[in-house]
């Protein structure tokens, strides 16, 4: 009978152990449990659901390190005027915009991850497909009207 390898709980030659998920990583599936629980507890209502999930975005949004909230803020204009359709929401702890109840764009604080950039993200839902390959994350640094331009194309052409 042979016994089945064990998994190594940490690298023989650095001696560090491997927990699998850092802290921040952690963090963010806790939000998401959070707010999965919040979603079941949620009215059927659509008007409801809109009103809270602006809500819980704007807070989101509020808790942001100056340099991402002033992005952020401007992001969730240019896509509330441009897919007004699309239902603002949090998803891993990040300002969201859903389409059929599915995540169709978020944004991501540079702080969240300790990156250096914020990015404008696009879930598989996104009609964005060029080709066999095409971009789905955008570093964001700053919004001039260029980059508004170009953001507002995308989020048009995501939502089809």
């Amino acid at each position: 009978m042979s016994e089945t390898p064990k998994a190594a709980k940490g690298d023989a030659a650095t001696g560090k152990n491997f927990d699998g998920f850092s802290e921040d990583e952690r963090a963010a599936m806790k939000e998401h449990a959070k707010e999965l629980k919040k979603a079941a507890r949620r009215s059927a209502s659509e008007a409801k659901a809109r009103e809270e999930g602006e809500r819980d975005v704007r807070e989101k949004i509020a808790e942001m390190p100056e340099a991402d909230r002033v992005l952020a803020e401007r992001l969730h204009e240019i896509i509330a005027s441009v897919a007004p359709g699309l239902v603002p929401r949090t998803w891993y702890g990040m300002p969201a915009y859903a389409k059929d109840g599915k995540v169709l764009c978020f944004f991501q604080s540079a702080q969240k991850f300790k990156s250096r950039y914020a990015t404008l993200g696009f879930s598989d839902v996104a009609a964005l497909d060029d080709g066999t390959l095409w971009p789905t994350t955008y570093a964001l640094t700053a919004l001039d009207a260029a980059n508004e331009a170009v953001i507002s194309d995308l989020v048009k052409r995501a939502v089809g």
